[in-house]
């Protein structure tokens, strides 16, 4: 007698379940390339989590369920995961970027007010309220892009009052929309104006009043190390301060110049060091012989008009863990895409799709400590899904621009459909979940 579970997905026309590996931990190497491609796949879920996956015909004769969801002529992969953002933001920088591409530097563009510090005064100026119904606004965007969890930085208050109300409005976000939510302190982002002849006046701040005051509010600590904003001693003041708080730790690290903060990152446990367009043979040794992962975000070097993208082919030829996020910020990567990522990963990188797909799913999952939750589509797992219009999963990176994205699935529900003529009658729209954030 066939089994009852809440709702069958089948005849995807590619499922892939990225179970040909271990269900937790992170891929390296030659293991970011295999898959577990079903075709003709289907998925049984209950109460959110996946109970089985195999072929249509395999499934049905196993399970029954109210509801058998067609998904005819998509491919259905793990849904997304971006570990790498920051939402909580008030104003967008449009003005700087047109600046940049006619060829302003950085420092021009901040004697007209731009940068991190034109984020800073928007966010300052901002209500709680304000601030939490314009980071709703883009936590949705990432469900339309198929992204089904988050990593959130805070980091554009720079004061305890302001970094407290950034990190409120995720949380009240959160609250609101679909998507699991991991919430980082990035107080440590760049020195305020108040702060700015006086730096180590403002580490002190972050160790002894912010960290104290907002670990409760955040998973992590983050710090923005590189010379000219915290340099290696200053990061790791704050690095172990949090560590010391009950924090975990993730590190904007050697994105301009090779200062050591891989390194760093990796000596502290860091669960990742992000960036790392400038890092050395040392650092990607040592990022190589530990579970720190590196995480890379191709679309800010391609949106800043750098010419230096992370290596990321030595980097995965020698063993280090590599995931890839977006970096979406109002300055220097305004995109919620991950399509788009994987291909300037794929053009610009020269990473594979099949490593792509892994980076962005299971080994981003990892850095976030969530890889027993979501990032494969193994048995006991929540069941969300990217439902992508594309002829097979070889097009990830090959299609170029747009939205791919048919369907966004979060716990088993269909939450977010970008399609229109053949959008099923079965998809209910505003479906909330009651799911953590």
């Amino acid at each position: 007698m066939s089994e009852a579970v809440d709702r069958l997905f089948v005849h995807c026309r590619q499922l892939v379940t990225l179970a040909d590996g271990p269900a937790t931990g992170p891929r390296r190497g030659a293991a970011m390339r295999a898959l577990g491609v079903v075709e003709d796949g289907a998925i049984a879920v209950r109460e959110g989590r996946i109970v089985a996956v195999g072929t249509t015909d395999e499934l049905v004769a196993r399970y029954r369920a109210p509801e058998e969801l067609d998904l005819s002529g998509f491919v259905v992969v793990p849904g997304f995961v971006d570990c790498h953002t920051h939402p909580a933001f008030a104003a967008t920088r449009e003005r700087e970027f047109h600046m940049r591409c006619a060829g302003a530097d950085y420092m021009a563009i901040a004697q007209a007010g731009g940068g991190i510090l034109s984020s800073m005064r928007a966010v300052r100026e901002a209500s709680v309220e304000a601030l939490a119904e314009r980071t709703t606004e883009h936590l949705w965007g990432f469900l339309e892009h198929g992204t089904t969890t988050i990593e959130a930085k805070s980091g554009y208050g720079l004061s305890l009052e302001d970094e407290q109300k950034s990190l409120q409005a995720i949380a009240q976000a959160a609250d609101l929309v679909p998507l699991t939510v991991r919430r980082t302190f990035l107080g440590a982002h760049e020195f305020p104006p108040e702060y700015r002849d006086r730096r180590d006046d403002y580490v002190r701040l972050i160790c002894e009043q912010m960290i104290p005051s907002l670990a409760p509010l955040a998973d992590s600590c983050d710090v923005f190390a590189e010379p000219g904003v915290f340099d290696l001693a200053q990061s790791e003041r704050v690095l172990q301060a949090a560590k010391d708080a009950g924090m975990r730790l993730r590190v904007h690290a050697d994105e301009i110049q090779p200062m050591g903060g891989t390194e760093l990152a990796v000596r502290l446990g860091a669960d990742s060091a992000d960036h790392l367009g400038r890092i050395s043979d040392a650092g990607i040794s040592a990022l190589a012989a530990s579970d720190t992962v590196g995480v890379l975000l191709p679309g800010t070097i391609f949106f800043l008009g750098k010419p230096h993208y992370a290596p990321a082919r030595r980097m995965i030829e020698a063993g280090c863990a590599v995931a890839l996020a977006t970096d979406f910020n109002p300055g220097s990567c305004h995109t919620q895409s991950m399509t788009l990522i994987h291909s300037i990963a794929c053009t610009q990188m020269k990473m594979s799709f099949e490593e792509c797909l892994v980076a962005s799913t299971i080994n981003a999952a990892f850095s976030l400590q969530l890889d027993h939750e979501v990032g494969t589509l193994h048995e006991g797992k929540r069941c969300d899904l990217c439902v992508l219009d594309i002829p097979s999963v070889e097009a990830l990176g090959y299609t170029l621009g747009g939205n791919p994205v048919a369907m966004t699935i979060k716990n088993g529900v269909p939450i977010v459909a970008n399609i229109s003529d053949r959008e099923p009658d079965w998809f209910a729209d505003g479906v909330v979940l009651d799911g953590e954030q």
